[in-house]
């Protein structure tokens, strides 16, 4: 009771103990945030992307990437500059690539957009949780992450999504799921941009979330011990390179679950190195046996 009223006393409304987020944190963070658009048919939806990044704070140089886009001036269409709306300079400074590969080079995680359940891909989350293990990622120094969104009209192909780390997707309204491009782009950035402002301030550096101890492995250091790997496995035998079925991919779904560090990677391309040396050790003459010969 309020005595100098004698109005019943209301609890104040408890708000979250949140530090506030330091901006340059957050900016320093944010530009290792890469969007990936594979082969985007309508430059339209390219410029309507860059806009929406830029209103969530993403979208520095280098960080927007366009694989292979239909149209050769997918930066400079006048559709583009217009669905932009003053994002000019993220158009500007997009990165145009040919392979999924170039686009993913250097991405401590990797996340692909995809509605569809595919048989072999990796493993599933919510985009809050992916988000969230963004946020706690790019507290690290010197990591990236990359989410790859599909063509407006096919999506992802498998051979895309089986070399991403994680699967996201947006609950949509199952009657009437169908998202535009940069729609998708966005609400993935505002997810991203809340998580970063929740965690920005707090110092806490640890990649829990994520599962890593040591240095995560990039992109292409996965892909390269994969390649190796395939060699080591056709080597012995067992991997017929004529009829390699579901196993490659399969493997692909496995270690995509562990989220592999560098030093691990190293570990499983000495094996498949020892894999390559084991038929030439078996081809090799015993000791002597030259001198046998003369």
């Amino acid at each position: 009771m309020n005595p100098a009223s004698g109005a019943p006393r209301i609890a104040p409304i408890s708000t979250p103990n949140t530090t506030p987020a330091d901006p340059d944190t957050l900016r320093q963070r944010a530009v290792r945030c890469r969007f990936v658009l594979v082969e985007t048919s309508h430059p339209g939806n390219v410029g309507s992307a860059a806009r929406a990044l830029k209103t969530m704070g993403f979208g520095e140089p280098g960080s927007f990437v366009l694989v292979r886009p239909r149209e050769a001036d997918a930066q400079s269409h006048a559709d583009a500059v217009a669905m932009a709306s003053g994002a000019d300079d993220v158009l500007a400074g997009a990165r145009v690539v040919d392979d999924i590969g170039e686009a993913l080079a250097g991405a401590s995680l990797t996340i692909a957009l995809t509605a569809r359940p595919r048989e072999f891909g990796p493993r599933r989350i919510g985009p809050r949780d992916a988000a969230e293990e963004v946020a706690a990622l790019l507290a690290a120094p010197d990591t990236t992450v990359a989410f790859v969104f599909g063509n407006e009209r096919f999506g992802l192909p498998n051979e895309v999504v089986e070399r991403c780390h994680v699967v996201t997707h947006i609950p949509a309204n199952p009657a009437y799921a169908s998202l535009n491009l940069s729609q998708a782009v966005q609400l993935i950035a505002y997810e991203v941009r809340m998580a970063l402002l929740a965690g920005t301030g707090t110092g806490d550096t640890r990649m829990d979330g994520v599962g890593f101890v040591g240095e995560p492995a990039t992109a292409e250091q996965i892909d390269g011990m994969f390649e190796h790997l395939e060699q080591g496995l056709v080597e012995i035998g067992f991997l017929d390179p004529a009829q390699p079925k579901k196993l490659m991919p399969r493997l692909r779904r496995l270690f995509a679950r562990t989220q592999l560090e560098a030093e691990e990677v190293n570990i499983l391309r000495g094996i498949a190195k020892r894999m390559l040396g084991r038929r030439a050790e078996a081809a090799a003459p015993p000791t002597g046996a030259a001198d046998d010969c003369r």
